[in-house]
């Protein structure tokens, strides 16, 4: 099929991703210009919402909405819109249809389109795509034979200008493209740390001699320790003296000092329960023996993260007021900070800054709710702006965290399993086949000739617990015999550091804590278990086949009840109340999947974040959603596609009772219900959330575990409030409970280590 045509008195480029008329020329996103382009095919006929969505869409899971919104640009960009419909046109319940005449272009007008390419590529041209100039209609009577002459001789000039052109054009293609597609053409891949412990947030030293990077023990879970290792004696060194739980790293131009933002329990909180440190740390010191961190700045009432040290010696950080991120800038020199770049309508995503090129590249959500890719100078200044082409590999909306390569104007990310280029105007193109090990986005030697990437995978299992074996009260090792202290350490799996030694004190308090029962084992990571209304099956997300998918047990053990593409992400899912069916946000979007596999998805305007309940009755959900970059918790009608938000609260964790009252968690892990007038405070629960753990409501009595991971139950009608007992240490997350037992994931390990990219040569 020609890759140009016309449709009425515009031009499509394909090669392009254009749309031209009268010298005036718009770029469309590639899936659109698709959906024009299979109109075009069937022109005035009707073609149906699914066989655009299946023949767009090839194997990709969307909802009509996403259809939608491409006839949405493709009207704005013909000049119409909804009402007026000249060239689209609505056949309700049916699909659409292009009414306008297409001429497909031949090969005459292709060879012009050759000339005038030639033409537009010269440096002294002005940079505008124009539809095929045609010569058939150009007057030549009124030629003199001097005229006609220099027209002749002019056009031979020409013709061996674009010549020229085309065959240096063609030199350089052949040189260039294959040195550029092999910088990024990964060779190797090899680890770096191998060890019991789990490591995040790699960087390489200036002068590319060191990695630096947090290193976690399974003890100490949330907390790590700073790290360095020599690439090439292979020797690490701890860099901090205490624990603490450290963000990312940067080093200073001179490579002798790192920043980083440390987050600590905020001694009296206000409106947040935790704080922000930003810190530096003496790396020559440290490499002789674990320094303390200094203290640059402190946040109580707003969240900082990212730090990054810029070439003048300022610090750029991302901080969060209200729910907008902003991009700020701290002065070292001056103790304060000013703003580089916010969005008053939008958010920002990610950043990363390129000490080469001293610039910025921001990820941000307008108001248009599209993502876009910004590049700035570290003062501000805007340089470009383009919208994100997300091609079907990837979601749509997907939030993506690049960072620069050695490559001019390019930069890198990774979905999961997939990696990435981003160009500076937004487009993304797939370099890498699938990798085993799910990976971060990853970051370049300064050498440009290798990459540190943080590869890994969570493992955790479905387990559960009869309510009856939680015991309420503890027994100090007095009233022990040696035996029974030995079987309770061993049931419990605490060790000395945790309980002291059996010889110590009798006073110390020991939990007697049966063993759960491990439902499903698999070395990845399991989640979400919830029960099946009125049955026997257990539903929850498993990625053990590489992607996140749901699984269902049986009794006879587990089945996949899912076939997501690749990097499939599953945040939240729920049984329908006759147990035939659950609903699930699938990347960012409603689909609900039976129990024979089919599924169905439903059109939303918003990408979904979090899915926190379903009431299939009235057909409901509590969602998290995402409008302009900001968070909104309300009530999804799934029926309408209506969204009433709730509350502008923040909402970490909500359900709703049998009797419908609506209870939630606050960001400061407080509990409230609605009251009266506005939605009250539920004091008895005061101290007892935990940002670590969901809660889950029965026969409206609420279960949660605190802090000190004990369950609790609060009974809504009576008001009264019971701590039940001890649950198991490695315990991650209570997902659902009914009259006789909990179900829970159970944290195994975090396999996470730092391993290295290297680039053919």
């Amino acid at each position: 099929m020609a890759a140009q045509y016309w449709v009425g008195d515009f031009f499509v480029d394909l090669t392009r991703n254009q749309i031209t008329q009268k010298m005036q020329s718009q770029t469309i996103p590639p899936k659109a210009l698709a959906v024009l382009t299979y109109l075009a095919k069937s022109a005035s006929k009707v073609v149906s919402h699914d066989e655009l969505l299946s023949e767009v869409w090839l194997d990709t899971v969307v909802t009509p909405n996403t259809l939608q919104r491409s006839i949405a640009q493709l009207r704005k960009a013909l000049g119409e819109d909804s009402q007026s419909q000249s060239y689209i046109k609505t056949h309700a319940k049916q699909g659409y249809s292009l009414e306008v005449e297409v001429r497909w272009q031949d090969k005459n007008d292709a060879e012009s389109l050759i000339d005038q390419d030639s033409e537009i590529s010269s440096p002294q041209a002005h940079k505008i795509t124009q539809p095929p100039i045609d010569h058939a209609n150009v007057d030549s009577s009124n030629l003199d034979s001097t005229d006609k002459t220099k027209s002749v001789s002019s056009t031979l000039r020409l013709i061996s200008i674009v010549a020229g052109i085309v065959l240096l054009g063609f030199i350089g293609f052949s040189y260039l493209t294959p040195e550029q597609s092999l910088k990024l053409s990964f060779g190797e891949l090899r680890s770096l740390t191998t060890t019991d412990n789990k490591e995040h947030t790699g960087i390489y030293s200036p002068n590319g001699e060191y990695i630096v990077f947090n290193r976690y023990s399974e003890k100490f879970c949330s907390s790590s320790n700073i790290w360095a290792k020599n690439i090439k004696t292979q020797k690490e060194t701890q860099l901090t003296k205490n624990m603490g739980r450290y963000g990312s790293h940067s080093f200073s131009q001179d490579g002798e000092k790192l920043v980083f933002i440390k987050t600590e329990n905020c001694n009296k909180p206000i409106t947040q329960k935790d704080c922000y440190k930003l810190m530096t740390l003496d790396f020559k010191k440290a490499l002789e023996a674990p320094q303390s961190p200094s203290l640059l700045m402190e946040c109580k009432n707003s969240r900082i993260t990212k730090s990054k040290w810029l070439n003048n010696n300022n610090i750029a950080l991302f901080q969060k007021l209200s729910d907008r991120w902003r991009l700020a800038s701290y002065s070292v020199a001056d103790n304060k900070s000013t703003v580089i770049y916010s969005l008053e309508d939008g958010n920002l995503i990610d950043y990363d800054y390129s000490v080469k090129d001293d610039l910025i590249a921001l990820i941000s959500v307008h108001n248009d709710g599209q993502n876009y890719i910004e590049i700035l100078k570290p003062d501000g200044q805007l340089l470009s702006s383009h919208q994100i082409e997300y091609p079907p590999e990837i979601p749509n909306l997907s939030f993506i965290y690049p960072n620069f390569t050695p490559m001019s104007d390019l930069l890198i990310f990774s979905t999961g399993r997939q990696l990435f280029t981003l160009s500076y105007e937004g487009k993304i193109t797939n370099i890498s086949l699938p990798v085993d090990e799910p990976m971060g986005s990853p970051v370049f030697h300064p050498g440009g000739k290798r990459a540190l990437v943080i590869q890994g995978h969570y493992d955790g299992d479905i387990a559960t617990l009869s309510l009856s074996q939680i015991v309420k009260s503890q027994v100090t090792k007095s009233q022990l015999t040696q035996t029974q202290a030995e079987q309770t350490l061993t049931k419990t799996n605490y060790n000395d550091s945790d309980t002291g030694s059996l010889n110590s004190a009798a006073s110390v308090p020991v939990p007697i804590i049966t063993a759960p029962t491990i439902l499903e084992r698999s070395t990845r990571d399991e989640e979400g278990a919830i029960y099946q209304p009125n049955g026997k099956l257990i539903a929850f997300k498993s990625d053990r086949s590489s992607e996140d998918q749901i699984w269902i047990i049986d009794g006879n053990g587990a089945q996949q009840l899912t076939n997501f593409p690749i990097d499939t992400r599953i945040i939240g899912l729920d049984w329908a109340a006759d147990g035939q069916s659950i609903l699930a946000n699938v990347n960012n979007a409603l689909t609900q999947v039976r129990l024979d596999s089919s599924h169905k998805p439903f059109p939303f305007d918003y990408p979904v974040v979090k899915l926190y309940q379903w009431n299939s009755e009235d057909n409901t959900a509590l969602l998290h959603v995402r409008t302009k970059g900001i968070l909104k918790f309300g009530e999804f009608n799934l029926n309408n596609s209506e969204f009433k938000v709730i509350t502008d609260k923040k909402v970490n964790w909500a359900l709703k009772s049998e009797d419908g009252r609506l209870i939630y968690t606050d960001h400061m892990d407080r509990f409230w219900q609605p009251g009266p007038a506005e939605d009250q405070l539920i004091d008895a629960l005061e101290g007892k959330g935990s940002a670590k753990q969901r809660f889950e409501i029965k026969d409206n009595v609420v279960f949660g575990i605190n802090d000190e991971l004990q369950l609790w139950s609060y009974d809504l009608s009576e008001g009264t409030f019971e701590l039940l007992g001890d649950i198991p240490k490695n315990m991650d997350s209570l997902t659902d409970i009914n009259e006789t037992n909990i179900l829970f994931t159970i944290r195994i390990s975090a396999k996470k280590e730092v391993a290295e990219l290297i680039l053919n040569d």
